[in-house]
C-alpha cells in the first residue's frame, strides 16, 4: 500500500507562485498531479515518469514544472504565473507496477486559491 501526502497549498495572488509537494511512502515510477473544483471532474495537470519523462496539460504548459527527488520519494509541482482558474484542490496520484499489474494510489489533496 502506497501512501501519498500532498502539501504546499495556500492562497496566492494572481501572478504569484506556489510549490506543491507530494511525498510517498515508497517509490512510484509514475506520479501525476491532478486538480479538481467542486462539481467537476478531476483533471490531469502534470506527470513525471522515471526521472526525465514529463508531460503537462496545455493549460499549464510554460507555467508549471514537475520534478522529483528520488531519495525522499517526493514529487514537486512548481506553479508560476498563477491565474484564478488554477484555483482547485490538487491531488497526487502514484502508479506502481508489480508483476505487470498496475496500481494507482491517491493522496487527499491540497487546496490552492488564486485571488484576483
Amino acid at each position: 500500500q502506497l501512501r501519498l501526502v500532498e502539501s504546499g497549498g495556500g492562497t496566492v495572488e494572481v501572478g504569484g507562485s506556489l510549490t506543491l509537494s507530494c511525498t510517498a511512502s515508497g517509490r512510484a515510477p509514475a506520479t501525476n498531479w491532478y486538480r479538481q473544483t467542486p462539481g467537476n471532474e478531476r483533471d490531469f495537470v502534470a506527470g513525471v515518469i522515471g526521472n526525465t519523462g514529463t508531460n503537462y496539460a496545455d493549460s499549464v504548459k510554460g507555467r508549471f514544472s514537475i520534478s522529483r527527488d528520488d531519495p525522499t520519494n517526493t514529487v514537486y509541482l512548481q506553479m508560476n504565473n498563477l491565474k484564478p482558474e488554477d484555483s482547485a484542490t490538487y491531488y497526487c496520484k502514484g502508479v506502481t507496477s508489480t508483476g505487470g499489474k498496475y496500481k494507482k494510489y491517491w493522496g487527499r489533496g491540497t487546496h490552492v486559491t488564486v485571488t484576483p
